[in-house]
């Protein structure tokens, strides 16, 4: 199926304003554009129920349906059980959280692998368990491509190993890692994983109950939502581990690793996400029955198709350059559109350079220093991070190659 891109960007409210046109929007990695489901959803919520959810009295009924609906609909999308799906104040927090609750669970001399390719939200919360006398192994990346490769990882895992810890793809290398795979091969082992989905869920929310994770988490600012960090904890672990939360929500699988109360107007704003992904697949594939997992995979599918087709041109061209280092593959089948590069020149004046033509981007380490050092890059000067999303139009990136021309 073909992507319909007007009817896509006809649901973003943001292509209408006026300050944003002639703006081509290549920043989508730190937060994208906000759909209208969403905004109706939370503009509603504000207007019509902004009370205490879950009480007898109608609005406070109609309160916690509405949030109710956001966790039953992401839970079908992701193919995990409606408990199994909590909310927090964003995925750094869910992740400090759940390494807390690791820490009380495991025992000096027990092990965890972590990568030196994450985001440093899904890492550095993890190594501190080495104070509570965790063994703590990393899983490197190779310097040359930031790929990690799963037969260096086999080298790591025994039976002291508790949990490996990956990203599905990182925010500056842009390669998918095979979470299924990589899963398969930690419960062989005996391990559980925890997978960083954040720079891979806005290019479409996976089917977790598929890839067997039995912690994925994400960020619903940049899945086109509010902003809030989604967490799929499966059941066995879930409950096996420590509970993180008020003594009388033990027994809430989905309350356990969220401490502090729920922002109610955004959890429910985060069904639009829902709302969005079932017209985007009744527009494209018509009226239809199934459920939304297999609805879910059809706008993923459609939506990495379409990518796809972007984002190797501007592979090529950047690949071609001598004036700037590519991260990570030059095969769009392989990676997320997520892509920096380390310039010859400045990468903040890089930056600052495109947007004198109208091109959004980043220059900055996209707290992705552990990556970017292992592959000989230095974090303070950063990379010029170009990372687009599927409202993106083909004009943009002949756009955004344009305006590189005139500065490589």
């Amino acid at each position: 199926m073909t992507l319909d891109i007007d009817f896509v960007r006809d649901q973003f409210p943001a292509f209408a304003e006026p300050s944003l046109q002639n703006q081509a929007f290549f920043e989508n990695a730190g937060g994208s554009y906000t759909c209208r489901a969403v905004i109706d959803r939370l503009f509603r919520f504000y207007h019509e129920s902004k009370v205490q959810p879950y009480a007898p009295y109608e609005a406070s009924r109609l309160a916690g349906e509405e949030m109710d609906l956001a966790r039953n609909g992401l839970a079908e999308i992701m193919g995990v059980d409606t408990d199994e799906v909590s909310f927090g104040p964003s995925t750094t927090q869910n992740t400090y959280v759940l390494s807390h609750a690791f820490g009380e669970w495991m025992s000096a001399g027990d092990s965890i692998i972590v990568t030196n390719q994450d985001h440093e939200a899904n890492s550095g919360a993890w190594r501190r368990l080495a104070d509570r006398g965790v063994t703590v192994r990393e899983w490197a990346i190779d310097p040359d491509t930031g790929v990690l490769n799963p037969n260096d990882l086999a080298d790591l895992l025994d039976d002291t190993v508790r949990l490996v810890v990956f990203p599905h793809c990182s925010n500056v290398v842009g390669h998918i890692n095979p979470v299924a795979e990589i899963t398969a091969m930690a419960h062989t082992a005996g391990a559980f994983v925890c997978v960083d989905g954040v720079s891979y869920a806005p290019h479409g929310i996976p089917n977790v109950g598929d890839l067997g994770a039995d912690i994925y988490m994400f960020s619903s600012y940049k899945t086109y939502g509010p902003h809030q960090g989604i967490m799929v904890s499966r059941r066995t672990l879930g409950e096996m581990l420590p509970n993180q939360a008020h003594s009388f929500n033990a027994g809430s699988l989905y309350k356990r690793f969220t401490p502090a109360g729920p922002d109610h107007a955004q959890v429910a704003a985060c069904a639009g996400m829902v709302d969005y992904l079932v017209d985007f697949d009744t527009h494209h594939f018509g009226t239809s029955n199934d459920d939304l997992s297999l609805r879910g995979q059809r706008m993923h599918d459609t939506i990495r198709q379409y990518e796809a087709e972007l984002l190797q041109p501007l592979l090529d061209y950047l690949r071609d350059k001598n004036s700037v280092r590519l991260l990570g593959p030059a095969d769009a089948a392989f990676r997320a559109p997520t892509v920096a590069v380390s310039p010859q020149a400045n990468p903040l004046e890089l930056a600052e350079n495109l947007a004198a033509q109208g091109i959004m981007a980043g220059a900055s380490d996209f707290y992705a220093v552990r990556p970017l050092t292992a592959m000989g890059i230095d974090p303070d000067r950063g990379v010029l991070r170009l990372s687009f999303v599927h409202y993106t139009r083909k004009a943009e990136i002949d756009k955004l190659m344009n305006a590189l021309d005139d500065f490589l």
